[in-house]
């Protein structure tokens, strides 16, 4: 199977052609931990879940790498903890445990290799020290900086010059600087922030020195694939390529570069100010099931902007009903080749999910199983909706008992209270003849229940 990706560095879709086949590697940035993964963040987790999840099914389980870092020292960090009273340990251990549980909600995979920065300081270390070496980089005021202007391929990635970026952006102007382009690989740190002894005294990393540290650690000096939303390509993935080239006197960091493209939320960019900012945690709060965002998520290609709006996760929920309703109790048959010929071509999981539709409609049920669990789909992890639909058993059968009994006191107060309270709570009500029939929506909330 011939795979195809879009290439940021190239800007082309390109065949896929491993370093090493016995060990295919792959490093998508994580998450910066201070708080609750919001659902933007939640894309490119699952885009490059399926990668991981395709690159499994191509080369074998045993022979892929996958490293996805967290980033447990930063300034935002710092903040949050001088905010809240709190330690800076006890917030990244809990907003990571709080990342993985979220990601495990909606179907993404551990990667092989979950690094923290904080364990990696003497590598990170190491390498500015090989960097100031061959003169890409230079202390001052306890401060080290890298010079751009020594790196000929600067801006290669994101396709800007180093002139256009100075005139066009916001860049910290600093007495220590030589250029202002020139960015931090280590900074002091005063006694209340974190800090570690260095050649050039207490300090801490600059970000994008993090990632080119635990990547060469963990995936050596040039490796398969390197992943993450496409507002990292600058300046973040533009840095990493120029410290690990020179350090690692290197053409290229990564083989090939892939970049989602953001999330909006109905048809808006998702912002607190306009009151459509949302966690994972939220939407799984109000009782949408995590499958349901991960469908969503799929139903657009990774390089198109998606927009997340409650008539798709409405949509999405009905369909995984009618699936799940299909596959129960059948065993999952091969993989259909038309379904991972798709996938491999640049990773279109709309295409996969349009193929998923057509397997249903025929019928093929073993194939439709198969295929869905290498999306990550209807997998006995994202299952348990059953339990959902029991929760409300005992409102249909009360919602029934009350009917009869206005039917015949011609008093339907009790009815249209109970009615209320479902479709507060996001059910919709189906009531005929033949009985009642409670569906709940993608906005279901079981709390909303409680003492009615």
């Amino acid at each position: 199977m011939q795979l195809r990706l879009t290439n940021s560095r190239t800007r082309k879709k390109e065949p896929f052609t491993p370093l090493d086949p016995q060990n295919v590697r792959m490093y998508v940035c994580g998450p910066t931990v201070y708080d609750r993964a919001h659902l933007g963040n939640a894309r490119p987790a699952i885009v490059f879940d399926v990668l991981f999840r395709l690159l499994r099914h191509v080369y074998g389980a045993d022979h892929v790498t996958y490293v996805r870092n967290f980033t447990d020292v930063d300034d935002k960090i710092n903040a949050r903890a001088a905010e809240s009273g709190r330690s800076i340990g006890d917030i990244t251990a809990e907003t990571t445990r709080w990342y993985l549980e979220d990601m495990a909600a909606v179907g993404v995979m551990e990667p092989i290799h979950m690094p923290r920065a904080t364990a990696y300081i003497a590598e990170m270390v190491a390498m500015i020290e090989g960097l100031i070496a061959k003169g890409f980089a230079y202390a001052k005021e306890g401060h080290v900086l890298f010079r751009v202007r020594a790196f000929a391929r600067y801006g290669a990635l994101s396709g800007r010059s180093v002139d256009d970026m100075i005139a066009g952006a916001r860049v910290e102007v600093a007495p220590f600087k030589e250029d202002p382009m020139d960015f931090v690989l280590w900074k002091p740190s005063s006694d209340d922030l974190p800090g570690w002894d260095s050649p050039w005294g207490r300090g801490r990393p600059g970000w994008h020195i993090e990632c080119s540290a635990m990547a060469k650690a963990l995936l050596g000096d040039v490796f398969d694939i390197h992943g993450g939303g496409n507002d990292l390509m600058f300046p973040h993935h533009e840095n990493e390529i120029a410290q690990s080239c020179c350090a690692n006197g290197t053409e290229r960091m990564a083989q090939v570069w892939l970049h989602n493209e953001m999330l909006q939320v109905e048809g808006k960019k998702m912002s607190k100010s306009l009151g459509n900012f949302f966690t994972v945690r939220d939407l799984l709060d109000q009782g949408i099931p995590g499958e349901v965002i991960r469908f969503v998520m799929l139903s657009t290609h990774y390089r198109k902007p998606m927009d997340w709006t409650a008539e798709k996760a409405r949509e999405a929920e009905a369909t995984l009903r009618k699936w799940r309703a299909m596959v129960d109790g059948i065993a999952a048959g091969a993989v259909p080749e038309a379904l991972v010929a798709t996938l491999a071509d640049d990773l279109n999981t709309a295409g996969a999910i349009a193929e998923l539709h057509r397997l249903a409609a025929a019928g093929e049920v073993p194939a439709l199983k198969a295929g869905a669990e290498l999306l990550g789909l209807l997998t006995e992890e994202l299952g348990g909706w059953d339990e959902v639909e029991a929760d409300l058993s005992g409102w249909a059968d009360r919602l029934a008992a009350a009917r009869v009994a206005a039917m015949a006191s011609r008093d339907f107060s009790e009815v249209d209270r109970l009615k209320a309270a479902l479709l507060a709570a996001g059910v919709e009500v189906r009531m005929s003849k033949q009985g009642v029939d409670l569906v709940p929506g993608a906005c279901f909330d079981a709390a909303k229940l409680e003492g009615v």
